[in-house]
Parts: C-alpha cells; sequence; structure tokens
C-alpha cells in the first residue's frame, strides 16, 4: 500500500464521483480507477459501491476513509516538520556561557532569538570555561560565549562584543577616591580571582599583571565573577572583572576604571563547524543582533521560500 493509494482514495471518497476525482488530482480515470481497485483487493474488501450513476462509500469505506485521512494528516505534518527542522525554524540550541556573560548583551540576545524563532528549545548552560570548550566537543552544547578561549583549531572563534576590565575595591579602599588606576597601581595588593585553571581570561589577567611589572599574590579563587564581588566586600582583596559585573548591585564596592593599557574582557562566539541549521540561523541572527547594537525589537523573521 502506497501513500498515493490514501491519497486517490480519500479525493474519490470526497467527490464520490471518479470523473471528478480524476480531474482534480490531473490524471486520468482509468488508471485512477485500477489504483482503487488495487487498494481494495490489498485490503481485502469492497470500500466503495460503484453505479451507473453514482459512487457511494460502503461501511468499511467509512472507517477506511478516517484512518486514511489521519494517516495523511500525520505524514504531512512529518514532512513539515523536517522542513522546519532542515531550516533551523524549529529544534534545540544549547548555549554554554559563565555568568558574568549573561551581565552583558547575550539575555538580550537570547530574548530575541526566542522571539523571532519560538519553536527553537533554547537552553542556557552555566559552566566554566575550560568545560565549556569540553562541552562543544561532546556535543552537549552547540555554542559557547567566553573571553579568551582556549586556541583549539578545531572549534571557531569570532568575535561577539567588547568589554573593557576596571578593578573592584572593597570601599574606603586608600585607591578608592581616584579616577582610574594604573594596572601597576595594584602591585602591593592581595587579589581574589578566577580560577586560574578553569578559566583563560583569569590566567589572561594574570599575565598583564605580570607585564606590569608584579606577580598578583591570589588569596581566593571562584568559579563566578559575582562571588568575587563578595569576596572584595568582605575586605578580602581587590579584583580584575569585566566592566559588566558593576550592573551588579552589591554595597561596599567601589569599581574604577583601569588605564590604558587596560585589559580587555572582549567575549567571544565559539562553535563548531558542523554545526546544524538551528546554529548557523542562529548565527546569523546573533551577528545581526550584535552588529545593529543590540537594540532591534524582536520580531518573528520573514523566511526564504
Amino acid at each position: 500500500m502506497e501513500l498515493r493509494h490514501l491519497r486517490y482514495f480519500v479525493v474519490v471518497a470526497e467527490e464520490l464521483s471518479f470523473t471528478a476525482a480524476a480531474l482534480r488530482l490531473h490524471i486520468s480515470q482509468p488508471p485512477l480507477s485500477q489504483q482503487i481497485r488495487d487498494l481494495e483487493t490489498e485490503v481485502g474488501t469492497e470500500l466503495l459501491r460503484r453505479t451507473s450513476r453514482r459512487v457511494e462509500l460502503t461501511p468499511a469505506g467509512m472507517a477506511f476513509l478516517r484512518h486514511a485521512r489521519a494517516v495523511l494528516e500525520q505524514v504531512a505534518q512529518a514532512a513539515e516538520q523536517a522542513r522546519a527542522i532542515g531550516r533551523g525554524l524549529t529544534g534545540k540550541l544549547d548555549i554554554g556561557m559563565t555568568g558574568s556573560v549573561l551581565l552583558g548583551p547575550l539575555a538580550q540576545l537570547v530574548a530575541h532569538y526566542a522571539a523571532a524563532y519560538p519553536q527553537v528549545a533554547v537552553r542556557l548552560h552555566e559552566m566554566p570555561p575550560m568545560d565549556q570548550i569540553a562541552a562543544l566537543h561532546d556535543r552537549r552544547t552547540d555554542v559557547s560565549f567566553l573571553r579568551c578561549p582556549a586556541a583549539d583549531r578545531d572549534l571557531k572563534t569570532e568575535f561577539a562584543w567588547s568589554e573593557r576590565t576596571v578593578v573592584a575595591l572593597p570601599e574606603g579602599h586608600p585607591l578608592s577616591g581616584r579616577g582610574s588606576v594604573m594596572l601597576a597601581d595594584l602591585r602591593g595588593e592581595t587579589f581574589v580571582s578566577l580560577r586560574l585553571r578553569d578559566s583563560p581570561f583569569a590566567q589572561y589577567l594574570a599575565d598583564c599583571c605580570v607585564q606590569a611589572g608584579f606577580m598578583p599574590r591570589i588569596s581566593q579563587e571562584v568559579f563566578e565573577a559575582y562571588s568575587l564581588t563578595s569576596l572584595v566586600a568582605a575586605g578580602l582583596g581587590v579584583a580584575l572583572v569585566p566592566e559588566t559585573v558593576r550592573n551588579l548591585a552589591r554595597s561596599g564596592i567601589v569599581y574604577l576604571p583601569l588605564a590604558d593599557p587596560c585589559p580587555v574582557a572582549d567575549v567571544m562566539i565559539v562553535y563548531r563547524e558542523d554545526g546544524d541549521a538551528v546554529v548557523a540561523r542562529f548565527l546569523r541572527s546573533a551577528r545581526a543582533f550584535l552588529e545593529g547594537g543590540g537594540v532591534d525589537p524582536p520580531r518573528r523573521f520573514v523566511e526564504e521560500a
């Protein structure tokens, strides 16, 4: 039994005329009649009663019609879903990131994309940077947003947005009254830092301190930037953090800009080159959003034919 047998039968059942059904199907009447006879032979019972004046459904034909319509509807839905997946309009998207990256435009970017493509299930995964790289390789995530991603020839990296680094000081710190500080001004400070083994960005900041003439004395290492703010507020040290961390509302901290040369905290998009259509469409959406300054309102995209 083939799908065309079901389609032909449904049209004949709706028209109750082989002549009208043949016109609707754009085929000649004899082949249509033969297809219906073949279907009845395979089913093992008469589905249509033919007379010289009319065609009518048998009781078996009425029951078969309900099932035939249901099968054809399911096939149509399956084909539509497959087309949507192939075009990146439905499916799932797993994004790796750290919490501090969400303080920038990422949350708005994801909201913009989700409004445009509501049939895609977007899932955010907060994890250390090196775990994000492993998750990409293991296909547990599709895209990551990282500062200073580790060099990896199997992954693609492109610029997302720019950030500077600022220094977080406890309120009342001797340097807190300045308009800005040089990195070298922090030579004698105790630092709290992101974990060096997990974060290429933390290692990069430590290297910047070395280039400024000193090795940072680190008392505590934590996983997330917002944890650093708690340690700074408690007076356990100073911290170099991305400028968007200032968006965290926490008392007892003063943020000062660093004079040039200032370490950057730029964010990169990292992904596998063999990503599916959902990933490709997300990347196009992200580029357009970021190039537009992240201010254009969400809209349903007009899909190409």
